[in-house]
């Protein structure tokens, strides 16, 4: 058998007491925490658990500043290593090996590059998920604990509109709603409202914008067509006006009814939750009474006057 077949028989007589650190790219200090990373270390917490199995997981400082590090770890408090998926390679995992070397250590869902690398050699089992001349295994992602769904928010901000001069607060209300929102439990999708035909990450037309705020449970703007769109769409939209004393973004909520609206200079927390809650609510119900209006064109716009305008300022030749 290989040195990572099976966990040689004086490892298994040293530590007769299972004390587990587990460990993954998102454990080291320039490492990167991806959810189906963090997905599969849920699968194995889960199975640890089950086991009641004592364990600590340890993570980037830069993705979690507060929890449990590689750095802080005594080595000595365990027995054994669990390397949770990504590819067993480079010098990061070797170091893990040199450091846990008196600690069994195991590799789960992992894939193998170079079956002959320190980074696999120093594993004593390696339960890969994909390696050359072995059939794959279903990624440890696939079977993680459902979790609850959140709600998907479109975030829709602009940082111009200089005619508006000293009035101009797009930049504080970015500041304060980005900040807010990244303490918001939830899924946030950056939008724009420009249209761009070579750019993929922009949508064509206003159909395939339509289709994307259509599916969303809120959005988040200090754009006028933010909120006329979102609402278009059946969509509530929590709406922060960027310009001091109000502009076009607060005539076109109040000429919609709609009262999710929180001016430039009142914008807080406090504000920000109330409406975020009451969009999440009632504001569903509100969005599509408002998207029903827009559509039997119960409420007047410009172009209604158009034609008379037009024959009015006809020109005789």
């Amino acid at each position: 058998m290989s040195a990572h077949d099976v966990r040689p028989p004086d490892v298994r007589q040293r530590l007769p007491r299972r004390r587990i650190l587990v460990a993954g790219w998102f454990s080291f200090r320039d490492g990167e925490a991806t959810a189906g990373d963090v997905l599969a270390l849920r699968r194995v917490e889960d199975v640890l658990r089950r086991a009641g199995d004592a364990y600590d997981v340890v993570w980037s400082p830069g993705f979690r500043a507060g929890a449990l590090h590689l750095d802080e770890v005594r080595p000595e408090d365990y027995s054994h290593l669990v390397f949770v998926c990504g590819p067993v390679h480079g010098p990061q995992v070797e170091e893990l090996h040199r450091r846990f070397a008196h600690c069994a250590r195991i590799a789960v869902g992992t894939s193998v590059v170079d079956p002959d690398s320190a980074a696999v050699t120093g594993f004593h089992r390696i339960l890969a998920r994909d390696a050359p001349m072995a059939s794959p295994v279903e990624d440890l992602s696939a079977r993680a604990p459902v979790v609850p769904v959140r709600p998907v928010v479109g975030v829709i901000l602009t940082h111009g509109q200089h005619e508006y001069g000293a009035q101009r607060r797009h930049d504080d209300v970015a500041r304060t709603v980005t900040r807010w929102l990244a303490e918001r439990d939830c899924a946030r999708l950056e939008l724009d409202t420009r249209l761009d035909t070579h750019d993929w990450r922009l949508s064509a037309t206003p159909a395939q914008l339509l289709s994307v705020l259509a599916r969303l449970d809120l959005v988040v703007t200090d754009r006028l067509h933010g909120l006329v769109l979102a609402l278009r769409a059946g969509t509530p939209a929590l709406v922060i006006d960027p310009v001091e004393g109000g502009a076009k973004v607060s005539a076109q909520a109040r000429t919609c009814g709609w009262p999710a609206l929180i001016a430039a200079e009142r914008l807080d927390g406090r504000l920000l939750e109330r409406w975020w809650d009451w969009c999440l609510t009632s504001g569903r119900v509100a969005a599509r009474q408002v998207r029903a209006e827009f559509l039997e064109g119960s409420l007047p716009d410009s172009a209604d006057e158009l034609l008379t305008a037009l024959e009015e300022l006809r020109v005789t030749g």
